[in-house]
């Protein structure tokens, strides 16, 4: 299992994988932050750009901050790094 830093803009434009901010991979979403509509925002786009089951990813820490932690099951930090750069490209 990987775990995935996360820095997430809500109520964005566009659903997407910004880059690198820092340690942490930066995204935007459309969905507003309530009631966990963002953080499933974030877990399904994640769970598409990394090709994994929706339920690969979990939310770890940060349900109500925009600093979020993600533990991705199936793929270990290798494997997401190369999956996420391949996704920017």
């Amino acid at each position: 299992m990987a775990r995935l830093a996360v820095k997430v803009s809500p109520k964005a434009s566009r659903n997407a994988v910004l880059g690198w901010h820092g340690e942490a991979l930066k995204v935007s979403v459309t969905a507003v932050p309530e009631r966990g509509k963002a953080n499933a925002a974030v877990q399904e786009l994640l769970a598409e750009v990394l090709r994994v089951p929706k339920s690969a990813v979990q939310l770890l820490r940060g349900d109500t901050h925009s600093q979020k932690q993600f533990e991705i099951a199936g793929l270990d930090e290798a494997e997401l790094r190369a999956r996420l750069d391949a996704a920017r490209r």
